[in-house]
């Protein structure tokens, strides 16, 4: 592209790395700090150049049927561009670039792969990383990046109205829903990008490469709590929880269990001393009774036979309600 005489008077010490023609004699070249717009003479205006730096705080865009508006909001003023429809693609990935060079969000010589948007979602794809940011504007200083360094996995969820793109950052999975109609473009610039970084020359081979050692986390595998690693998990994998009557019951009948259980237990204990205390008066240098013939010991240790069987039933019925009851909460946590 041919750079106009009044371009090369404004651009000073600068110089252009890339531009776009808008139709006609119109362009706009881009800078390191500032994007130049040039408009040729009319019949009814003469040939002009529009400055918009590169420092603006917020960016949005309005798509028409023939024209694409950008709005680039300053901490003083707003200023307006308006391009063909057909070139807004190729001017929002280079206002951005200009935008993230001059914030420090791309280092220099880092260069942008491809930008899309859906809906209130943009993305960014660098050769060094991924840029996300959701919002009712296309651009500002709140959006998130993730270096490829940190890559532990790409997948593709195929679906019949928008793709999932599954990319992984240190075996944290980011969904991405693209629309049926660009998830090829942004797969093949994911792809590519990724590729091209990790060196490898498919998604079969970059996984493999990026993917998690099993021997650096064996715990992570049947570990099924995720954040609440930090709880004790309350059933292990092999223990079979009931049904939901089963746990219904179990959830409503535990208290009263507990109830009955701490009873008999002071029952037992009050037996016990009763028993303790009867047989304190008895001449310990005399031979042991036969407690056989005294039909109160007997009748009393067989109260306590009976009472310490029941215990232990009810200890059994607590176990098995209680294992119902992890058994529920397991299965809430790994619904959510």
């Amino acid at each position: 592209m041919e750079i106009p005489d009044l371009v090369q008077q404004e651009l000073g010490d600068e110089e252009i790395r890339g531009g776009v023609n808008l139709g006609d004699e119109d362009a706009a070249c881009f800078t390191p700090t500032r994007t130049l717009v040039y408009r040729g003479e009319g019949l009814l205006s003469d040939e002009k150049v529009a400055s918009y730096p590169h420092d603006f705080e917020r960016l949005t865009v309005s798509e028409g049927r023939r024209k694409t508006k950008f709005s680039l909001i300053y901490t003083s003023e707003k200023l307006e561009l308006s391009v063909p429809g057909s070139r807004g693609d190729a001017v929002l990935e280079r206002l951005l670039e200009g935008k993230l060079t001059v914030s420090g969000g791309i280092a220099a010589g880092e260069t942008i792969a491809g930008v899309f948007r859906f809906s209130e979602l943009t993305l960014v794809v660098t050769d060094r990383q991924l840029l996300k940011h959701i919002g009712n504007v296309t651009w500002d200083a709140d959006y998130e990046a993730f270096s490829f360094d940190d890559v532990t996995g790409l997948e593709f969820e195929e679906g019949s109205v928008a793709t999932a793109v599954v990319l992984s950052f240190n075996d944290r999975p980011e969904r991405i829903k693209a629309p049926s109609e660009q998830a090829p473009m942004v797969r093949k610039t994911l792809e590519e990008a990724l590729f091209a970084y990790h060196e490898v020359s498919s998604l079969a081979e970059l996984n493999a490469k990026v993917g998690a050692d099993p021997e650096e986390s064996p715990d992570d595998a049947g570990n099924g709590l995720g954040l609440e690693s930090g709880i004790d998990p309350l059933v292990s994998n092999d223990e079979e929880g009931g049904d939901d009557s089963e746990a219904e019951s179990a959830s409503t009948s535990t208290p009263a269990a507990t109830a009955a259980t701490s009873e008999q237990g002071t029952t037992v204990e009050a037996t016990t001393e009763t028993q303790s205390s009867d047989t304190s008066g008895i001449d310990t240098d005399s031979a042991e009774p036969d407690t056989s013939a005294d039909p109160d010991i007997a009748e009393l240790e067989a109260q306590v036979a009976e009472l310490t069987a029941a215990v232990e039933a009810q200890n059994e019925q607590l176990q098995k309600q209680e294992r119902t009851i992890k058994q529920l909460i397991k299965e809430l946590r790994q619904g959510r």
